[in-house]
């Protein structure tokens, strides 16, 4: 077990992974942590077995900014088939409720905006939201009935990109905690009719997406060097955030995790969120208040 443990290595950095079909999460990151031997691997943002796309990997101390990204905007390039409802509001739930209707391309066109802006979702069932302390999911596989509770969400962008008599796709922009599931099931019932997601395919997760992305297949075709060049700096992950860059006094007191009172013409007064630097490195996050930044989490590399 030691020289098992010995072989791991302490290597920092993202590894921004299209997640093929019918793999998880935690799967994925155990895949790509004994890909590259790293002592310490998270992901930032579940997507489910069935879905493809976006799943940022943070190895080491990449994984402190794992929040950030998680905030990030996402987008979701999705099918609805239309006419059955299941129980996993996708293609692995048993089907629990058909229908003959089958919605015009310029209604669904049309019911669009009432889907965008701050809007009430209730989850699925088949989430990993805890209820007492029990993942939803748990409870549904158990056959409990789970009634979650409809909190806000965010969309920015919902469109239409290809409507059929049997499945639409659409895309759709949204902030954290959106299930598209759900938006399917809703979308469907405001239209007359049930439906449940069929294809799901993450684009973006904040400032991570389709084009910088790399596949199970490419990590796997390269060794060493090749493979560690796959790997993204920290600061990708907050490429959506102010950046401060500190002199080697100021760097050497937020490497210890205080307080630095910021200088020059242009330094801000608040920040709510942004990160600093020196030389070019993550040296933390945190926030100015009063001139001063203020680290939350110091990045030791």
């Amino acid at each position: 077990m030691n020289q098992l443990k010995a072989k791991k290595r302490a290597i920092s950095g993202w590894v921004v992974l299209n997640k093929p079909y019918d793999m998880t999460s935690t799967q994925a990151v155990g895949k790509v942590r004994w890909l590259f031997s790293a002592a310490k691997a998270g992901h930032a943002g579940t997507l489910d077995p069935l879905a493809t796309g976006i799943l940022p990997i943070a190895l080491g101390e990449a994984t402190k900014a794992v929040p950030q990204v998680q905030d990030g905007t996402k987008i979701y390039r999705f099918a609805i088939g239309w006419g059955r409802a299941t129980s996993t509001d996708d293609a692995e739930g048993a089907v629990v409720a058909t229908s003959d209707v089958r919605p015009e391309g310029s209604a669904l066109q049309a019911l669009l905006p009432r889907f965008t802006g701050t809007i009430m979702q209730r989850p699925p069932a088949f989430s990993a939201i805890k209820v007492d302390g029990e993942r939803a999911y748990d409870l549904a596989r158990a056959g409990e009935t789970v009634e979650l509770a409809e909190r806000p969400i965010d969309i920015d962008a919902i469109e239409l990109v290809e409507h059929g008599a049997e499945q639409s796709v659409l895309e759709v922009t949204c902030g954290k905690g959106t299930y598209v599931r759900s938006l399917a099931r809703d979308i469907a019932l405001a239209l007359g009719t049930v439906g449940h997601v069929t294809s799901l395919h993450r684009a973006a997760v904040g400032p991570f997406n389709d084009a910088n992305s790399v596949t199970i297949e490419e990590l796997e075709a390269v060794e060493g060097a090749g493979r560690d060049a796959l790997i993204a700096p920290i600061a990708l992950g907050f490429a959506d955030l102010p950046e401060l860059r500190l002199d080697a006094g100021q760097a050497g007191a937020v490497s210890h995790g205080n307080a630095v009172l910021l200088t020059g013409a242009g330094a801000p007064l608040a920040l709510d969120e942004c990160w600093a630097s020196f030389k070019g490195k993550v040296l933390a996050t945190g926030s100015v208040e009063y001139g001063q930044f203020k680290p939350r989490r110091v990045f030791n590399l």
